[in-house]
């Protein structure tokens, strides 16, 4: 299983997993959902208390991650494969162009 916090601007806005089968889940914070209810991060994701489950990574994910020449640069130097969209997703975007970044959660990060 691998996890992401998603951040708006530098509000935690939310936590996006990658489960052992496969399943990618949503999760909007409570806080940022008490606090913001109305600055979603994609018109698709509207925030809302239940999580967002779906079988292939969400469009607005995959829309962060590099393409073209840059992808092929990310995927070398991190020995990714370009089809591991959460993989790249996790290495490239924590400093993406815009107001959401993509912080990985390793084992480190919740002791």
């Amino acid at each position: 299983m691998r996890q992401a916090d998603i951040y708006y601007k530098t509000e935690l806005a939310g936590k996006l997993t990658e489960t052992d089968d496969g399943e990618y889940i949503f999760q909007y914070e409570e806080k940022y959902f008490q606090e913001y209810p109305k600055q979603f991060l994609t018109f698709t994701m509207p925030v809302r208390a239940k999580p967002f489950k779906d079988k292939r990574l969400f469009p607005f994910f995959e829309g962060l991650i590099p393409e073209g020449w840059l992808l092929d640069i990310a995927s070398k130097n991190w020995k990714l494969n370009p089809n591991d969209r959460m993989g790249l997703l996790l290495a490239c975007c924590q400093n993406c162009i815009g107001a959401v970044s993509v912080q990985p959660i390793t084992q480190e990060n919740e002791e």
